[in-house]
């Protein structure tokens, strides 16, 4: 996936096809969570993760049987199902298995567990393309995801799945009506979200690209800053979760935002592999408050919609930012510079505004109860 821009560059994408297949992987992420999270609040987490594998299978499969940029736009709406689709289906089912004290180590355990192959995949995919050519190299590639895809449905199979006894009254839910359950905390997360995210896509397509084409990496090499950035996030998830869920959540989710402003500043500075592997450890680190986030979605929402409500966040939140990847291909036109100082600048507004919503929260009373959450000891006092 970190080499699909160049795979379209190899194929003939111009700048803003690339940034097409940015916003589209962004928009896409919007319109699958929705329903995915009403699929899974319907069927269950086993067979919608049999489903969307399938059909993600399909995507590869297009890809690979017609090389040309116009398949991979048509094949990311197949391929990319597995990873929208079923982001709310891994949120519902680490809140339906866990007590809410443990969400935060939970998602922290399925990010880790995740990130372990991608440390080692990029790495083989950069020589795959170094010896093979990009285009080559990617077909090669794509072929080894299906049968690995293949091969993890007789893992899903094996899934627990549990009953589901409402699903009349989850029926008669809808989007705006799952919108308007989100609490003050969290349509102020959301909002702080999305700038974050601006910060993320605006440069986002075009990282690989400026590696290799202005710092002059191979695809080895880029492969190995991958790996740089897996191993940082690997690092930093379990003992952040940890006491994340031991203590508060909020000030783990601030140092997250804070690093997402500073990636594309550590790349306005890098010259060479040793500071691009500063700048790719950044970027890593940024997951150190992810599960926290997370898990404060995952608090906020009422238990019995919780597939539905993450769904609704995540279609708002990437249906704005999908802007951004297009925002993004606009700035790079006029030079990297210009990418990279802009996606900070929405990076550190992000950030001030959550700062600003956390003390607003703290100055009200009583507290704000979390779904699925125990009250603090003070508001039992209160009460």
């Amino acid at each position: 996936m970190r080499f699909v821009p160049k795979y379209l560059q190899a194929l003939g994408a111009g700048v803003f096809v690339i940034g097409l297949y940015d916003a589209l992987r962004t928009l896409l992420g919007a319109i699958y969570a929705y329903p995915g999270g009403v699929l899974v609040d319907l069927w269950g987490h086993r067979r919608v993760f049999i489903i969307f594998n399938l059909v993600s299978i399909a995507g590869y499969a297009l890809v690979l049987l017609v090389p040309h940029w116009g398949a991979v736009i048509a094949g990311m709406f197949l391929f990319l199902s597995w990873t929208c689709f079923s982001l709310p289906a891994t949120f519902s089912l680490v809140g339906a298995t866990l007590a809410a004290n443990r969400h935060s180590m939970g998602i922290g355990v399925q990010s880790v567990i995740k990130r372990l192959p991608i440390m080692i995949a990029p790495f083989f995919g950069g020589i795959l393309i170094d010896h093979f050519g990009v285009i080559v190299g990617v077909r090669i590639a794509l072929l080894i995801s299906i049968l690995l895809s293949a091969a993890t449905i007789f893992v899903q199979w094996q899934l627990r799945e549990e009953p589901k006894d409402e699903v009349k009254k989850i029926e008669r839910w809808n989007f705006w009506r799952s919108l308007g359950e989100f609490n003050r905390p969290m349509r102020q997360l959301l909002l702080s979200d999305i700038l974050i995210r601006f910060c993320e896509r605006i440069p986002y397509a075009w990282v690989v690209i400026f590696a290799m084409d202005y710092i002059g990496m191979s695809g080895k090499e880029i492969g190995m800053l991958t790996t740089v950035e897996m191993a940082a996030a690997a690092l930093c998830i379990m003992p952040a979760s940890y006491f994340a869920d031991k203590f508060q959540r909020e000030p783990f989710v601030v140092i997250t935002f804070i690093l997402f402003a500073l990636f594309p500043i550590s790349l306005l500075r890098a010259h060479g592999f040793t500071t691009l592997a500063v700048a790719f450890a950044i970027r890593g680190l940024k997951e150190f408050g992810d599960t926290s986030r997370k898990a404060l979605i995952i608090g906020y929402c009422q238990p019995e919609r919780r597939g539905q409500m993450v769904g609704a966040y995540y279609l708002v939140r990437d249906l704005i930012v999908s802007a951004a990847a297009i925002v993004g291909a606009c700035l790079w036109k006029l030079g990297p510079r210009l990418n990279f100082l802009a996606a900070a600048a929405l990076g550190v507004a992000g950030t001030l505004f959550y700062i600003r919503s956390i003390r607003q929260a703290r100055a009200m009373a009583p507290p704000i109860m979390l779904y699925g959450r125990k009250r603090s000891r003070s508001a039992d006092e209160n009460s």
